[in-house]
């Protein structure tokens, strides 16, 4: 049986994550204490104690769920759990899943996550925009719906995440997302609901914040990675410094498919996905996808697998 290890992306933080791997795992908080350093505050006690609002200010959000992962991932492997056949990591998580593989060093990839967070935050400022999930409609009606939604309003409006069968993530301006939810609802949608997030993340008004961020990704050193990444964009493993170029640059403006990189993997001969950083939001998208699957999450000083709850939409 082979294994995949799955990072998350904006959505799974929480005010006091990674405070029990710090007080109980010396590799973790190893990690915690170095992005203190590289950072210049301290990263660590805005995770464990917040302010919240702080803590979810993108450019916040995005270093603090990168150094948890990460801190998360030296925890497992001091407690001896078995490398991955596979990594994959939703949006931001991407980043995480390269440093996991060994495409970039733990102070490269923090680097990256903190400039990724600083333009996307500037974009939202310049083009401001909103994300919906849509629930209970395909991925090709809420296409359908968007393209609609495009036409009729002249705005920008596209899938951002396909998450999992039935639950869809759209993002834009808002009088085209408007638009596309009035129209999600009379196809039948079961549920639909405006994110409380400003960026519009993967779509058009990211582009700005893509070629800068490009120009972060150039001059950052990449290695091949020594495990399979799974790209967002492609559903495909990333299996050169060029590939992985190309996809961070186009991940911030294309839509995450989340659906079809569980997909590859099940189809891979992966049956045990591990959760790797706070929160079980993507084990969640995998009982959808891959229901026959095992899926677990690493627990401060215990071997043992947790219970995967219900999660909220990953944005």
């Amino acid at each position: 049986m082979s294994s995949a290890y799955l990072f998350p992306g904006q959505g799974s933080q929480h005010v006091g994550m990674g405070h029990a791997l710090y007080a109980h795992e010396p590799a973790a908080r190893a990690v915690f204490d170095q992005a203190d350093d590289l950072l210049g505050f301290s990263l660590s006690q805005l995770c464990f104690a917040g302010p919240e609002a702080e803590l979810t200010d993108t450019v916040n959000q995005q270093p603090a769920l990168f150094v948890t992962s990460i801190a998360t991932l030296a925890a497992m492997q001091a407690n001896g759990w078995e490398a991955p056949a596979f990594v994959a990591g939703h949006s931001l998580g991407e980043l995480s899943a390269l440093t996991a593989a060994g495409s970039l060093t733990f102070s490269d990839g923090l680097s990256l996550v903190r400039r990724r967070g600083e333009l996307m935050k500037e974009a939202g400022r310049q083009n401001p925009g909103a994300m919906a999930a849509i629930l209970a409609l395909t991925i090709s009606q809420i296409e359908t719906i968007c393209a609609e939604a495009r036409h009729e309003t002249g705005g920008a409006v596209q899938v951002a995440n396909d998450n999992c069968p039935g639950q869809v993530v759209i993002s834009g301006e808002e009088i085209a997302l408007d638009k596309a939810m009035q129209l999600a609802q009379v196809a039948g949608a079961r549920k639909v609901v405006k994110l409380p997030i400003t960026i519009a993340a993967h779509s058009p008004l990211m582009q700005a914040a893509a070629v800068e961020f490009s120009a972060a990704i150039a001059a950052t050193p990449i290695a091949t990675p020594h495990v399979p990444v799974i790209g967002n964009v492609t559903a495909q493993p990333l299996d050169s410094a060029a590939a992985i170029r190309a996809e961070l640059t186009a991940q911030l403006t294309g839509p995450v498919r989340w659906t079809e990189t569980i997909g590859f993997l099940a189809a891979a001969g992966v049956n045990s996905f591990v959760e790797v950083g706070p929160g079980d939001v993507l084990l969640s998208l995998v009982k959808r996808i891959h229901r026959q699957s095992d899926r677990l999450r690493f627990e401060p000083r215990q071997e043992a697998a947790a219970a995967v709850p219900a999660a909220q939409p990953a944005a």
